[in-house]
């Protein structure tokens, strides 16, 4: 195996690591807080198709109070969900729930195919949702669509170009190359594909 902080690593050595080091699976969940869980659930399960899995209403002791919650998991194909809290108390709700940034660089990005991604957009200019709520970026080794949620998060729906496979074993290959070039001040761009 390769030794070094920048050394290329072959993609059998990626396959090795992988299972050395024992990576995640999948992603389990991720979670962000709602400031109306009714229009988050108006949004992703209506507008984007994720289905509603389940709704957890707690009370837990957290960080030196009693904090009330509900907690609504959306479910993707692989098992994973997207999650969202809102919280019983307008206290917690402002402690908890800092209004997201407004940067197209703070999402989250899902796998989608061809017909899912088509049916998502449709579904966003039927319920009226326009730019510079949702945009579409051809980035040449994927088409985004991205769109934002009612509480400012950005959701990106991402369709890899056909041939993936090799353009990411071609990226893997020379990702640490890559790297070192653009760090050292080299920002010139790599992307052929546009």
């Amino acid at each position: 195996m390769s030794t070094g902080q920048y050394n290329e690593v072959t993609e059998e050595e990626v396959s090795t690591m992988a299972t050395a080091t024992g990576l995640p699976g999948r992603l389990h969940h991720t979670a962000y807080v709602s400031r109306n869980l009714e229009a988050t659930r108006h949004f992703y399960e209506d507008i984007i198709g994720l289905p509603l899995l389940a709704t957890w209403c707690e009370s837990d002791e957290l960080f030196g109070a009693v904090r009330t919650y509900c907690h609504c998991f959306f479910g993707l194909a692989d098992g994973g969900a997207l999650a969202f809290f809102q919280f019983a108390r307008p206290e917690d709700q402002a402690l908890f729930g800092p209004k997201m940034p407004a940067s197209p660089f703070h999402h989250i990005a899902l796998k989608v195919d061809k017909a899912t991604q088509d049916g998502i957009e449709a579904r966003i200019a039927k319920e009226g949702i326009k730019p510079p709520r949702t945009y579409v970026l051809e980035h040449g080794y994927c088409r985004s669509l991205y769109v934002e949620d009612p509480d400012g998060m950005i959701c990106e729906f991402t369709l890899d170009h056909p041939d993936v496979e090799r353009i990411n074993r071609e990226q893997r290959g020379k990702a640490h190359q890559e790297l070192r070039r653009w760090l050292a001040g080299d920002h010139t761009s790599n992307n052929t594909f546009r």
